[in-house]
Order: C-alpha cells, then sequence, then structure tokens
C-alpha cells in the first residue's frame, strides 16, 4: 500500500487508474462490520466475472483432441484452451461412483469426476501419470505442470432427469432445474503449490492469462460446467441415437455449477487480511467512482437499466429455493424493499429533470430505510451501470501479502496505532463469557476447521490462531505495562520479551497502512455467524443462489447464467449476475 490511509479519503491516483482526485470511501468501521461482509453479492469485480470478460473478449479457443467415453459416459476427456498468451490442457476422469459411496465432504475418496487444469498440451506419458494420480486427489501427487487439481460429484436426481427427457427429444422443465441449478457441484479445487503443483509465484508470473486471484480456479469449474452439459447431451445420444436432442442455449446458460462452502473457508479471511483489504477497498473504490459519477446528474437510460435490474434481483431471490426459513424471511424482505426503492426512484422525476440527482441520495435512502442486504444489493446494482469506471479495478485485485516487524518504531506509538486503528478491539470486553465463547481448531480426524465451545469442546489447547480481537486486547495490555516500566523503549526490545507476540505485532503495524483489512468483529464470541465470512469470500468469487444450511455452511450456485464457450468471441453484454429462469425461443 502507498501511504497511510486518512479518515474515509483515499488518493487512487497510483492504486485504481488515472484519478488524482480525493474519492470518499465508506469508512472501515461500516464496511467491516461482520453482517455487511456477509451481505456482499456477486459484482463486475468478481473473480468468475472477470474471467468470463476476458475469455469471451479474447475468444479463447477450446477443443477436444481427446474425448474418451463409453455408453455410460465414463472415460477421459483432455480439453486443449487456446488463450490469449499460452496454451492449457483441462483433462478430466469420469468415474463410476456407487452412490453409497458419494460425500461432497472434504474427507471423501472417491468422486464421480476428477479433473487436473495443466500448462501446455498433454502427451501420452503426462496423460498416464495423471490417470495414475488426478483420481486420488490428496492421496496421490502431481508435478508443477499442473496449476489446479478439483473433482465433483454429479446432482443424481437432476442429471439423470436432464437425461432422460433429451433421450425422450423434449426439452428439461425449467422449474426442475432451477430447483438445483446445477448437473455437477465441485467438492474443492486446490491451486497454489498444493500436493506438488505450481505455486502461485509461477502462475502469477508465467501465466498472465490466470494472473489474477483465483482465476486458475475459476476456469477449472467452469470447464465442469461444459462438460456436465456435453456429458448430458452425449449419454441422451447414446441412448437414443435417432430420436435424442440436445440442451436449448438457454437452458445451458441456465445451468451453473454447485458448491458447498464450509468453515474450512473461513479463515482465509482472517489469514490474508492484506488481501482482502485489496479486494474490499477496490469495491469500494468502483462504488465511490460511481456515486462521484453521478453527481452531475443520471440520464433516464441509466435510471432505466437500474429499474430493469432491479426487477431482475426481485425476481431472482424470489425463484431461489432454499429450506433455510432465516434466509427464505431475508429474501422476501429484501425483495419487499427493492419495491420501495424502485417507488423512491419513480418519485425522482423532478430531481432527475433538474439535473441535481445524485446516487449518494438513493444511497442514504437505503441506509435509513432498508436492511443491511437490500444496502448491499443496491451498491452492487450501481457498480455494474458503469462498467467503464469499474473494470479497470479488476487488474488491481492482487497485492503483495508480506507482512514485516517495524522494529525501530517507538512502544508508545504502537500503543497509539492499537487505539487509533483497534479502537474496535479495545471495545470488546473479553472477561465476559460470551466473548470467549467460542474457539476454532483444525480437526484431526476429518482436517477441517471447526467452531468449538469454550470449556465444553476438546481442543482448546489447539486452538487456530483467529481471534485477531482478543490478540490485539492481550498485546495491548503489555506494551501498556511495558512501556510504563521501560519508558522509551521500542518494539525491538519489546519483543525481546515477549517473543510470542511479534506476528500480532506485525500485524498491527503492517496492517496501519491499510483501511479495509480487518474484520472488526469477535471472532471467538459464542454467537459468533462463521456463514458471513463465507458469503464474503463467496462474493468475490462470484456465486450466486446463497442457500445457507446452517450457520456454519452455505451452498451456492456458480457461473449460473453465464455466456457458454460458443459465445466467446461474439458481441457480449456482461450482464449475467442474478440469474433468472429463462424463457425459451427458438433454437
Amino acid at each position: 500500500m502507498d501511504g497511510v490511509l486518512h479518515s474515509n479519503q483515499h488518493s487512487i491516483g497510483q492504486q485504481a487508474g488515472s484519478d488524482t482526485q480525493l474519492l470518499p470511501l465508506r469508512p472501515a468501521s461500516q464496511v467491516m462490520q461482520l453482517e455487511r461482509l456477509g451481505s456482499f453479492h456477486q459484482s463486475r469485480l468478481s473473480f468468475m466475472r472477470t474471467l468470463v470478460r476476458r475469455m469471451v473478449s479474447e475468444n479463447w479457443q477450446i477443443t477436444s483432441p481427446v474425448f474418451d467415453l463409453d455408453e455410460q459416459g465414463y472415460g477421459t476427456v483432455v480439453y486443449q484452451v487456446e488463450a490469449k498468451y499460452g496454451t492449457f490442457s483441462y483433462v478430466l476422469f469420469s468415474h463410476y461412483l456407487d452412490p453409497d459411496n458419494r460425500n461432497d465432504r472434504v474427507i471423501a475418496n472417491q468422486w464421480d469426476l476428477t479433473m487436473a487444469l495443466c500448462e501446455g498440451t498433454v502427451d501420452a506419458e503426462q496423460l498416464e501419470f495423471l490417470r495414475n494420480n488426478v483420481p486420488k486427489q490428496e492421496a496421490g501427487r502431481v508435478d508443477s505442470r499442473v496449476l489446479v487439481l478439483s473433482r465433483a460429484n454429479r446432482s443424481a436426481r437432476t442429471f439423470d432427469y436432464v437425461v432422460d427427457e433429451l433421450t425422450a427429444g423434449r426439452q428439461p422443465c425449467i422449474d426442475v432445474i432451477a430447483e438445483v441449478g446445477y448437473l455437477y457441484r465441485t467438492t474443492a479445487a486446490y491451486g497454489s503449490g498444493k500436493l506438488g503443483m505450481a505455486d502461485w509465484e509461477k502462475v502469477r508470473t508465467k501465466h498472465p492469462d490466470f494472473a489474477r486471484p483465483f482465476a486458475a480456479e475459476m476456469f477449472t469449474c467452469f470447464m465442469l460446467r461444459h462438460f456436465s452439459m456435453q456429458q448430458a447431451d452425449y449419454l441422451a445420444a447414446q441412448r437414443a441415437p435417432q430420436t435424442a436432442t440436445v440442451l436449448h442455449k438457454e437452458i445451458k446458460r441456465y445451468i451453473g455449477i454447485g458448491n458447498s462452502t464450509g468453515l474450512g473457508m473461513a479463515p482465509f479471511l482472517i489469514n490474508h487480511p492484506l488481501l482482502i483489504n485489496q479486494w474490499i477497498e477496490m469495491r469500494e473504490t468502483a462504488l465511490a467512482r460511481v456515486v462521484a459519477a453521478s453527481e452531475v446528474g443520471v440520464d433516464e437510460a441509466t435510471l432505466a437499466r437500474l429499474e430493469a435490474a432491479t426487477q431482475r434481483v426481485i425476481q431472482h431471490l424470489s425463484e431461489i429455493v432454499t429450506a433455510d426459513e432465516r434466509q427464505n424471511n431475508s429474501n422476501a424482505s429484501v425483495r419487499e424493499e427493492l419495491q420501495l426503492i424502485h417507488q423512491w426512484l419513480q418519485e425522482q422525476g423532478p430531481v432527475l429533470a433538474s439535473n441535481r440527482y445524485v446516487w449518494a441520495d438513493l444511497i442514504q435512502y437505503a441506509e435509513q430505510s432498508c436492511r443491511i442486504e437490500t444496502q448491499e444489493v443496491l451498491n452492487t446494482l450501481l457498480i455494474e451501470l458503469y462498467p467503464e469506471l469499474v473494470d479497470g479495478l479488476e487488474e488491481l485485485m492482487g497485492v503483495d501479502e508480506s507482512m514485516q516487524v517495524m522494529p525501530e518504531m517507538p512502544v508508545a506509538q504502537l500503543q497509539q496505532i492499537i487505539e487509533e486503528k483497534y479502537d474496535w478491539a479495545l471495545a470488546i470486553d473479553f472477561s465476559q463469557y460470551e466473548s470467549m465463547g467460542a474457539f476454532w481448531y483444525r480437526s484431526q480426524e476429518k482436517m477441517e476447521p471447526r467452531l468449538g465451545q469454550t470449556n465444553i469442546d476438546m481442543g482448546m489447547e489447539k486452538e487456530m490462531p483467529l481471534a485477531i480481537g482478543r490478540r490485539v486486547r492481550e498485546c495491548y495490555d503489555l506494551l501498556c505495562a511495558y512501556n510504563q516500566a521501560y519508558p522509551q523503549q521500542n518494539v525491538a526490545h519489546f519483543i525481546i520479551q515477549s517473543p510470542t507476540y511479534s506476528g500480532i505485532v506485525s500485524r498491527i503495524q503492517t496492517m496501519a497502512q491499510s483501511q479495509y483489512g480487518e474484520i472488526r468483529e469477535n471472532l471467538v464470541h459464542s454467537d459468533v455467524l462463521p456463514i458471513h465470512l463465507l458469503r464474503c469470500k463467496l462474493s468475490f468469487f462470484g456465486v450466486s443462489k446463497f442457500d445457507p444450511r446452517s450457520r456454519l455452511w452455505v451452498r451456492n450456485t456458480m457461473f449460473q447464467g453465464a455466456p457458454l464457450i460458443s459465445d466467446f468471441g461474439k458481441p457480449f453484454v456482461d450482464d449475467w449476475q442474478f440469474p433468472i429462469k429463462p424463457v425459451l425461443t427458438s433454437t
């Protein structure tokens, strides 16, 4: 980060393009609340969206030199990908999976599909090597030619229904597909050096096609979506070569990839604060640009686009199928409040005509009248209206994540930083049981992060270091005592006396240069809702249709509504957020 952020003003001249003005960004005290982070939605800066824009505009060529499936759809497929800067191979193995062994948990050892994204072309020798290792996933090993390793399971009921309908020469019913939204669901996508794969530094520097965060992982899921529909068409043709039909393109665009995300994703947001800061800062910069652009007024065409998008979200939320009563109530409330926003917009006709309309007024109305989820839906819609102001920020979503201790800093200065930047942590009363009522640990049996109850569940001694607020409080109390006993000393002397606090000290010193990196919440409170952490990260991935299964994990859909490979290179309007059921037209 360049320089220190002052108040809620941030110069984005170097960070975010050619802007030289100071744009007002929302304060971290508002943005970094857990409930608000958990209300974020997909935006133009989400990784699926930026990947799709790149593939379509650059007209990536994707062919299948190997498509060796038997009549039941099992076998090997190799897709060759000719991107702008390089050639890649997407290698997929389709297996028979006993229904009794179908398990989406990370502990599973068998899957319907296993896949690997590799650099370059794959020869017979490498293909055999991959065949012996990719289906084993964590139990196997690959080399640095592999960028991503993944696996997926079939949504058996929906997949079988679609194949049966195609076999009979009919298109499947949209309502049936909408209940799930996908034919396969991914259960993991590994990258960044795990299991011998290429690390992020290699991917970032050698393969510019995937040099943005999580681009290779998102591409792996996009190709899974493509195969899922290709396999359905293939199986129908195998069963009834004379009468079978293929999926209508509008249905194909509506089909996505399923995903279930649990506590395993939550630690990422705490352990990568500089990266999270960058993601959120770019999102907030996009919103600030939009608000600034509207200060001279909003034309009727832009207003009409916002109203149409609002109605689309209302329909999207009404089509979400979830058994979670809280989510259903939330979706209903957001729909009602979006209608109020629509009415408010209608009332602004005279203001609009006088050229004094600003989006800031609309945001203020929403903050005064609507729930947080509705406010963030609105912010997402506003960002969508100005691609020319937003899309360039997609190149700024990465950041150097190194943290260093500044040993020469006076202890008194570090105290002051904590008081100014971590006032939210100092405000928490950790003497209350509820404030220490939970702890994070990793299950040895399942190898998954878990949330335990203090003094009830075993494993407190193996707690994961995710209680940032508590750790800051402890460090601050020690600093105060140390500064009183040894005034005028610097941080180096403090760390020599208290070496176990070097990590939190380097974090505090580093994060003082940022605005949005720290989640301003007690993450070990007995009532903490980790699902907000999951939704925040998933929103930057670009998922839709959140379906909470508990406060600890959520189902969602990836790439639903996105273009198809056959759309690459054609005129394209990037407006597939908040997917809704298609109305079929002639093929």
